[in-house]
C-alpha cells in the first residue's frame, strides 16, 4: 500500500483519537470531576494546576478546537472543496505545529513545574506530534510533486 493511502487514513483516525482525548479533559475540566488516570501519573494535579487554563479558556478546550479544526482541514483537502485542498494542507501542517509546539511547553510544565504527568495529555502530545509528522511528509510529497511537474 502506497504512502499515499495509508497516510490520509491514519491522519483520519490519529484526529479523531485526539477528539476523543481532548473531548473527554474538556469534559471533566468543564464539569469539575476528576481525570481517570489509572494510578498513573496525577491528572487531577495536573488539571487543576493554573496552567491548565488560559486566558479563562481551559487548555483542553482549546486543544478540542485544533482537533475539530485538524479534522475539518482534513476532509477540505481530501475532497479539495471548493478547490480549497492545497490551502487546506498548508493549514493542516500549520494547526499540527502549533500544537505540537504548545504540547511541549505544556510537557515541559507538567515535569518541572507542576512536577506531575498526566497520561491523557502525553497521549494528547504524542498524537499532535505523530499528525505534524504526517503532514510533513505529506507537505515534502507535495514540494517533490511540483518540483517533478515543472
Amino acid at each position: 500500500m502506497s504512502v499515499q493511502r495509508w497516510r490520509p487514513r491514519l491522519e483520519l483516525a490519529l484526529t479523531l483519537a485526539g477528539i476523543g482525548i481532548a473531548g473527554y479533559l474538556s469534559y471533566v475540566k468543564l464539569f469539575g470531576l476528576k481525570p481517570y488516570c489509572a494510578d498513573i501519573g496525577n491528572c487531577d494535579a495536573v488539571q487543576s494546576s493554573p496552567y491548565a487554563e488560559l486566558f479563562g479558556i481551559p487548555v483542553a478546550v482549546l486543544g478540542l478546537g485544533a482537533y475539530l479544526a485538524l479534522l475539518a482541514l482534513w476532509w477540505v483537502k481530501q475532497t479539495n472543496w471548493r478547490n480549497l485542498g492545497e490551502l487546506a494542507r498548508t493549514g493542516f501542517f500549520f494547526v499540527a505545529l502549533v500544537g505540537v509546539l504548545f504540547s511541549a511547553y505544556l510537557t515541559y510544565l507538567e515535569i518541572w513545574v507542576i512536577r506531575a504527568i498526566c497520561p491523557w495529555c502525553v497521549a494528547s502530545a504524542v498524537v499532535l506530534t505523530l499528525l505534524f509528522a504526517l503532514s510533513l511528509l505529506e507537505m515534502v510529497s507535495a514540494r517533490e510533486d511540483q518540483a517533478l511537474a515543472a
